[in-house]
């Protein structure tokens, strides 16, 4: 009895663990229509918008992502945050 409900505790756990993690990698995933507002509420807090909303909006739609805030955060989203320029300055408000 006391194995087969510890089993059962296993595999319960085993199942929320995968659910929440697909949950969590899904999290940053936008859908094409969510880049505009995510991209200027990004760009809000500088003077250049036209290129911060530019490229913002380029890389949302390549990575269906966009970090939190008004700056840094970049690691929550690494395609975004690995996309380099030629020179390998980040391409990515």
């Amino acid at each position: 009895m006391a194995r087969s409900s510890t089993a059962f505790v296993l595999v319960l756990s085993l199942v929320l663990m995968i659910a929440f993690a697909d949950v969590a990698q899904g999290y940053n995933k936008l859908r094409p229509q969510d880049c505009k507002p995510r991209c200027t509420y990004r760009c809000s807090a500088t003077s250049h918008k036209k290129p911060c909303m530019f490229f913002c909006q380029k890389c949302c739609a390549k990575c269906l992502c966009v970090p939190a805030g008004v700056y840094g955060n970049k690691q929550s989203c690494a395609c975004y945050n690995n996309w380099k320029t030629q020179e390998g300055k980040p391409k990515c408000p």
